[in-house]
């Protein structure tokens, strides 16, 4: 590790076969704490290169616990989070949209590191178990239309990471990986990246792979599409630049996206949203998300996905997906 952190300390990268190397080794509880700390705060100086993510994507798929959903061919929707902007669960609550919009859903997700409360935060908040049993993650998607992985039950590896990334309390490499490493291999993905140069990296990886995806990235910053001005989409064949009127909706404000200080503020307004009763910004924003879900799943317009969005959210079947998650949790 010696070694590896004097190359890093001095601008060097490494290769794919050393990221590869180093997170198999902190699995195997190789390293001490301090060398682990060291390791993840050289990476928040310089960027990973895409060698580097490769390798520790491929660490990461190769050391998780694999989950087979593909029967239900799933989408997943995670962002990296990462963006420093506290937004309110916007990606998990598409997830619910997206599900009942009838479209199968994996929703791979953690606790927060760098945000007041993270995917898993409020679902534990609201009442779904986590869960690696094979048959109760079939249950819940065939029920529910969706099934969430919760990362430490798949991630064995990561757990000499947690509580350095918890006392670090920053946005690590590990939340690019989110995204990448979805126990169930979903061959459809809407990804949220928290910056244009990490986005191209992961366009590049995403070329050379069977997967159906959409990356997306606000050009203000946000790791999903934010409406508060244009975000950035690259799919399989083309990159976009979307604007808020090309779904016929108004820009909103970075105020319009605030998710609370606290995991309860945050099941709060999810609560609120689900049941169709957030604001318009909210919903639309939630609706702008589910919606490219929807389209990448179907292989339709997102202006199509929009509407089927919005339909799953005023007929409550976004909330009814949510309730049934939670009923078979009990």
């Amino acid at each position: 590790m010696k070694q590896i952190l004097n190359r890093l300390i001095n601008q060097e990268s490494i290769t794919s076969e050393e990221a590869k190397g180093v997170l198999v080794n902190i699995s195997e509880g190789v390293y001490n704490p301090n060398q682990i700390a060291s390791f993840l705060t050289v990476y928040m100086m310089r960027s990973i290169t895409l060698e580097e993510l490769q390798g520790f994507r491929d660490a990461l798929l190769e050391l998780c616990i694999p989950v087979d959903l593909s029967e239900f061919n799933p989408i997943d929707l995670c962002g990296t989070g990462g963006d420093g902007k506290d937004t309110f669960n916007i990606s998990t609550l598409a997830s619910f949209i997206t599900a009942g919009a009838g479209v199968k859903v994996a929703k791979h997700g953690n606790y927060g590191v760098s945000s007041a409360s993270g995917s898993s935060n409020v679902m534990e908040e609201l009442g779904v178990k986590f869960s690696d049993q094979s048959d109760f993650l079939k249950k819940s998607i065939e029920k529910a239309s969706i099934c969430v992985l919760h990362a430490p039950l798949f991630h064995p590896a990561m757990k000499n990471v947690a509580p350095i990334r918890k006392a670090l309390g920053v946005k690590t490499f590990f939340n690019i990986l989110g995204p990448m490493v979805n126990p169930a291999f979903p061959k459809k993905q809407l990804v949220g990246v928290f910056n244009l140069e990490l986005q191209r990296i992961y366009g590049y990886l995403y070329q050379n792979t069977d997967i159906n995806y959409s990356i997306v990235h606000a050009l203000d910053g946000y790791d999903e599409i934010s409406l508060t001005g244009n975000t950035k989409i690259i799919t399989n064949n083309s990159e976009t630049i979307l604007n808020p009127a090309d779904l016929g909706l108004p820009q909103i404000e970075q105020s319009d996206l605030f998710g609370g200080d606290t995991i309860k503020e945050a099941a709060k307004i999810f609560k609120k949203i689900i049941k169709g009763k957030g604001t318009e910004a909210q919903n639309n924003v939630v609706c702008a998300n589910a919606g490219l879900a929807i389209a990448t799943a179907k292989q339709i317009t997102h202006i199509e996905g929009f509407e089927l969005a919005k339909e799953s959210l005023e007929s409550g079947r976004a909330k009814a997906s949510l309730e049934a998650l939670i009923e078979l949790s009990k």
